[in-house]
């Protein structure tokens, strides 16, 4: 059975609690409550949602130089660590004239432009995430990509530099749609 495939639910159940959705650029979100999220090989019917995001794990699309991955491997922690209280769910669309750049200038924009992964090895190496690639599910989906954070409350201040330095790249000025949606975990 795969699990590769996530689905974000907003509304009013689930084990996380939206503290704050900002609309960074674009299009908003309907309000919601509560995010649930499940992983299944196939997208559950959720009739309490007021929005549904989709998206796929997959293999590295922009990779980065071996030392940077090695150090991420060897920091990075692990999702569901008991202390990681704190979440950010960030869907971002980036725009017609990003997905018009060949593989290779996608690439050197991330990497040598923007620093994509120097930058959270500057600010947060140890950050649990995930990326989910929803393009792979369709190209209507709303978003292209859904990257989920966990961190502790004493963390935030330091997530908050993170993003900050990455949307001053230049990699951001393809960024046509983005939510930064902060939930705090609330088990029962």
């Amino acid at each position: 059975m795969s699990t590769r495939l996530f689905t974000f639910n907003g509304g009013d159940t689930g084990p996380w609690r939206i503290a704050k959705t900002e609309t960074v650029v674009g299009e908003p979100l309907p309000a919601a409550k509560r995010l649930d999220i499940s992983s299944a090989p196939e997208s559950p019917s959720r009739p309490y949602a007021v929005w549904v995001l989709r998206g796929i794990t997959s293999n590295e699309r922009y990779g980065v130089r071996e030392e940077e991955k090695s150090r991420i491997v060897s920091m990075q922690q692990s999702l569901g660590l008991p202390e990681s209280t704190c979440a950010a769910l960030i869907p971002i669309r980036k725009n017609a004239a990003w997905w018009a750049l060949s593989h290779n200038e996608r690439q050197n924009i991330f990497e040598q432009q923007s620093r994509h992964a120097g930058i959270g090895l500057d600010h947060f190496p140890e950050l649990p995430r995930r990326l989910h690639h929803c393009r792979d599910l369709s190209e209507n989906e709303p978003f292209d990509f859904i990257t989920w954070f966990e961190y502790s409350p004493a963390q935030e201040a330091a997530f908050d530099q993170l993003l900050a330095a990455l949307r001053a790249t230049a990699e951001w000025k393809y960024v046509e749609r983005e939510i930064d949606i902060r939930l705090v975990r609330e088990d029962d």
